[in-house]
């Protein structure tokens, strides 16, 4: 008892942690930003007038995508591995917003009896599609990223999407130099659905707009499910 009673008195001192000051990016993000209107305008000059849009808007949309850290492979991985389903409802979000405006913009041509673009994206479907689904959705989830994403986070330095990067464009390339025979033996037979065919323009809309509906609806109630988020009385 004596001892302890004797024994001194430590205090504990609060530790002061300074942080390391972040650099500013912003004068590189300007400098930068300068670099890709003067190439755009160069090449707006040289070559086609169009190309020097399409850099700026790679720029601005790598930008958002960077932003928003949107990705295809986060809505369709996040809600397995972690529950939120907050990117995948982003995703759907979007779905709606651009089946409303495609289809305006296709209906409009079809009115007017002009060609529907995009109709070279209406792909058969087939057990190729299933399988070459799969694959890439296995090799997005390992790579950590789609296209999009890859792209975007290359240019964030990130080595494994670098890596990614380079078997993406190898797979491309081997996939283009196979496509005929893969057309001709497997994929030309298959039907080609196009939802305007079988329900109607208004119907196509309509049925599509419910199945996103529908999903949103399961992608909330599995992330109150997996997080044990509660309604508030």
């Amino acid at each position: 008892m004596a001892e302890t009673a004797n024994a001194p008195v430590r205090r504990s001192i609060p530790r002061t942690t300074t942080r390391k000051k972040k650099k500013s990016q912003l004068p590189i993000a300007m400098i930068v930003l300068l670099l890709m209107i003067a190439a755009g305008i160069l090449l707006s000059a040289f070559k086609d007038s169009s190309t020097g849009m399409f850099l700026m808007f790679g720029g601005v949309f790598g930008f958002i995508l960077q932003k928003s850290r949107f990705c295809f492979t986060a809505s369709l991985r996040d809600p397995c591995i972690t529950g939120s389903t907050s990117l995948t409802k982003a995703v759907l979000v979007a779905f709606a917003l651009t089946t409303i405006g495609f289809t305006a913009i296709k209906y409009n041509a079809f009115a007017s009896g002009q060609a529907i673009p995009g109709m070279s994206y209406v792909q058969p479907i087939s057990l190729a599609t299933v399988a070459g689904g799969v694959m890439f959705g296995v090799g997005m989830v390992i790579a950590g990223g789609c296209a999009s994403g890859t792209l975007m986070r290359v240019g964030e330095g990130f080595h494994m999407q670098v890596l990614a990067l380079v078997f993406f464009v190898i797979g491309s390339l081997w996939g283009a130099k196979d496509m005929g025979w893969w057309n001709l033996n497997v994929i030309a037979d298959s039907p080609r659905v196009f939802l305007p065919d079988v329900f109607g323009w208004l119907g196509a809309v309509v049925i599509q707009l419910l199945i996103i509906g529908c999903l949103y609806v399961a992608a909330d109630l599995w992330e109150r499910k997996k997080l044990g988020i509660k309604d508030e009385e």
